[in-house]
């Protein structure tokens, strides 16, 4: 068991490893990210929710910069999001450059300040083909980089790099998640567009789960 801090978005990837990590390790804490996401004001409220409800620190860093200087149609000011299956190739417009990179190197800062050991990401399969900073080479590159860089030897922790959304979906089930109280489309409406390429996996990865999908589609 390590002391812990999670990587949280608010969507329901990141709330399922902030589950698991709850079971398996001692979470000292949580940080979202606001860098000017279209759909960032519908998760960080989720992400603030499951921290209340477990008594763990939340941190949101702003990352104004990331709007300001970055191409991508998941920022404010980019290119309306694309509709469509999560595997087209239309999709990685939404890429936000090296983001999960800038994202841990900032927690791992964090996390040696506070006495933290390790740091859990919820990036998984379904995400490698689209996005390189989701991959597991990328992932064994950046913690040891992670380890080298810091005294006590930060761990990444990726316990879903090699499973897919379906396999989340029921690990976050088994572990109580409440699916409700979590946000997965980039358009960032008042609900669920139905029609992008996240809304279109979650309603997959519920359905092939068995699972009741608790969410309202526009």
């Amino acid at each position: 068991m390590k002391k812990v801090i999670v990587l949280l978005s608010g969507g329901m990837d990141s709330v399922t490893a902030l589950y698991h990590a709850i079971k398996h390790h001692e979470v000292v804490g949580a940080v979202s990210f606001n860098y000017g996401s279209k759909h960032n004001h519908k998760e960080i409220p989720f992400a603030k929710y499951h921290c209340e409800k477990h008594d763990i620190p939340h941190q949101v860093i702003n990352m104004d910069f990331v709007a300001e200087l970055f191409n991508s149609s998941l920022l404010k000011g980019g290119e309306d999001i694309p509709e469509g299956h999560y595997a087209d190739e239309v999709m990685k417009k939404t890429v936000v450059p090296f983001r999960n990179g800038i994202m841990l190197s900032i927690t791992c800062g964090y996390a040696e300040s506070i006495g933290a050991e390790g740091i859990v990401i919820a990036a998984h399969s379904g995400d490698h083909a689209i996005y390189p900073d989701c991959r597991n080479d990328f992932m064994q590159a950046m913690g040891a980089a992670m380890r080298a860089g810091t005294y006590e030897g930060i761990e990444l922790m990726s316990p879903f790099v090699d499973i897919d959304k379906t396999e989340i979906a029921k690990i976050g089930h088994s572990l109580g998640v409440d699916f409700a109280q979590t946000w997965s489309c980039y358009k960032g409406g008042d609900t669920h567009c139905g029609v992008c390429g996240t809304c279109y996996e979650r309603k997959e990865a519920f359905e092939l789960a068995g699972i009741n999908d608790p969410t309202t589609y526009s």
